[in-house]
């Protein structure tokens, strides 16, 4: 079981980073590359090929006009999830935008702005389908989070 993440620059690094470990904590192998699908899309459909037989999901990262995701799923029948990236004028909206709006037929299922956890726990969820082990970890995770909520002590006092 492998997922291949694809960065659009290496500023996307810090959401890569994200998806990484949380991956590592799942025991599933992945791939890191950083490939535009505006300034080497050659490079894009050439990786896409040689590793659509190991990849069994792609996560790709792309802030501004974010098409990568898009791009990637326009070369693949594997499942690709979008993580629109935040850039320096309107916050990542455009990116999100970007990446949620793909025409039928060429889905990208789309975290939120950053979400790099959030993707990574998505591809496990998809890669569960076809592996139980990874299907008793995510229960086991979700138990600790409920246990963390339930354990966790506030109590909220109101101003009088």
């Amino acid at each position: 079981m492998k997922v291949s993440i694809i960065m659009g620059s290496l500023s996307d690094s810090p959401i890569a980073d994200k998806v990484v470990s949380k991956l590592m904590e799942f025991g599933i192998d992945y791939e890191v590359k950083v490939i535009s699908a505006h300034r080497a899309l050659k490079s894009l459909e050439k990786y896409v090929k040689e590793s659509e037989d190991e990849s069994e999901v792609y996560i790709g990262i792309a802030g501004k006009a974010a098409h990568l995701s898009g791009v990637i799923a326009a070369l693949t029948t594997r499942p690709v999830i979008g993580i629109p990236a935040k850039s320096s004028h309107l916050g990542g909206l455009e990116a999100l935008l970007s990446t949620v709006e793909m025409p039928s037929g060429v889905p990208v299922a789309t975290v939120a702005i950053g979400g790099g956890e959030n993707a990574a726990i998505l591809a496990t969820e998809i890669l569960a389908i076809k592996y139980d082990s990874l299907r008793e970890k995510l229960k086991d995770m979700r138990i600790k989070m409920k246990e963390t909520i339930d354990n966790s002590e506030y109590e909220y006092k109101a101003n009088k």
